[in-house]
């Protein structure tokens, strides 16, 4: 259709709901470079600014799914995806992939890099020597075909549209749009030829989505896009208020995915690791109910086989999983006074991480994947003054920068704090 872009601008500025065929034709002018970026990056703000029915959130989710190719699949084992809404010390996916391979369903996972204080999942992996993030459309289905579970990083053929639009959101501080963001999220997924999707939608200081209200505006946005379009979709809101697991970082998160495939993993990793399978499990039917879809997946633990699987996924990516990890030397922070953990600046954790250098503030940014904290104390505990708090695994220069920082987000007051909830609801349409 023929479109005028500066009109369609301004009906969605003044609060008109676009048509379809009006967004389509928008999204497709600007990957065809009819529509130049000044015009994309209006159009954003006016997003932002003037938000989406759910229609035109669907309508757009699939104008940027049709920018590039999908993946598709022969008749067979059903596949399968989780998304993580992004935190600290996240390394579900790591640890989900292979045991879901062992269950009976496949995983194409595609995923991220991490970008400011939330780690990326293609940084953890990047820590093993010589792991292939950068595979092609072709090498993800040999992977998938092999092994029952492939991760990697976004091809060029997939979703172009985001990766572009994503980048003019970034520079005009258009990236909290519920619409933008669930376009963004879905349209990749659903390029990934799923018959199933969960999404951890977080919320909290280390959270993108502060509270608790944003973040179930998001699932439901998600949740109702990817219903629509077909596609079996649950979410699960999860608190983000402190790190997930114990290890934050690259190659220190790698072993704890390894320890935690060993059955060593921290209870609350656990917990929300396997809630997320069981949910696949029973949206597919490999599973009848909850119970027997999590009893699965522990036993996948138990008997070894989800480590052997990450083994594998690991070798057909050509990664060394014996060999050495880089893992700087590590000193503690500890307590300068005793009483109990009542909150964390979980944000702040993760921003001293990158400060290290374990993550990035712009995509070009290098990982130094040696870098990391173990977390010692959880909210709630009760410390004594000289009690070590968090690990940190960082040369001296890099300590010196951090370790008032780290001290500060930890917070220590004299009563204990009420008990935290790590899942808190699930969203399904």
């Amino acid at each position: 259709m023929q479109i005028n872009p500066a009109h369609i601008i301004a009906r969605k500025r003044d609060g008109f709901v676009l048509e379809p065929d009006e967004i389509a034709a928008f999204i497709n002018g600007y990957v065809d470079g009819r529509i130049p970026d000044y015009q994309m990056s209006a159009m954003s703000m006016a997003i932002y600014f003037r938000g989406m029915t759910p229609l035109e959130t669907a309508s757009l989710t699939q104008a940027m799914l049709a920018s590039g190719s999908r993946l598709t699949w022969p008749r067979g084992l059903p596949k399968v995806d989780k998304h993580s809404t992004g935190g600290v010390g996240d390394k579900v996916s790591l640890i989900l992939a292979p045991l879901l391979a062992c269950c009976g369903v496949q995983v194409p996972m595609i995923s991220g890099r991490g970008l400011g204080a939330t780690g990326g999942t293609l940084d953890k992996l990047e820590s093993i020597p010589g792991f292939r993030t950068d595979l092609t459309e072709t090498e993800i289905a040999h992977v998938l075909n092999t092994v029952g579970c492939v991760i990697t990083g976004q091809t060029a053929n997939l979703v172009p549209a985001d990766k572009w639009l994503y980048a003019l959101r970034d520079v005009t501080a258009t990236v909290a749009s519920i619409p933008l963001i669930t376009a963004s999220i879905m349209s990749k997924k659903l390029a990934e030829g799923l018959d199933a999707l969960v999404l951890d939608v977080k919320f909290g200081s280390g959270a993108f989505m502060k509270t608790e209200a944003q973040a179930r505006e998001l699932a439901q946005s998600l949740a109702a896009v990817g219903t629509q379009s077909g596609l079996r979709t649950v979410a699960l809101l999860t608190d983000m208020n402190q790190p997930l697991g114990r290890m934050c970082g690259n190659a220190v998160e790698v072993d704890e995915t390894v320890q935690a495939l060993q059955g060593k993993g921290p209870s609350d990793l656990m917990e929300l690791t396997l809630a997320l399978g069981a949910e696949l499990l029973v949206m597919t039917h490999a599973a009848s109910n909850t119970l027997e879809a999590t009893q699965q997946l522990q036993r996948c633990i138990d008997n070894g086989a989800g480590y052997e699987k990450f083994a594998e996924m690991v070798r057909v990516q050509v990664g060394d999983l014996d060999a050495p990890r880089p893992v700087a030397s590590a000193t503690d922070v500890v307590a300068q006074t005793a009483g109990y953990i009542t909150r964390m600046d979980c944000e702040a954790l993760g921003q001293a991480i990158v400060i290290m250098g374990g993550g990035r503030w712009q995509v070009t940014d290098r990982v130094d994947f040696s870098v990391g904290l173990e977390m010692l104390v959880r909210i709630g505990d009760a410390v004594t003054a000289g009690q070590p708090l968090v690990r940190v695994f960082a040369n001296p220069s890099q300590l010196d920068r951090v370790q008032s920082t780290l001290r500060d987000a930890i917070v220590i007051g004299p009563e204990p704090a009420p008990p935290q909830r790590l899942i808190v609801e699930r969203i399904a349409p």
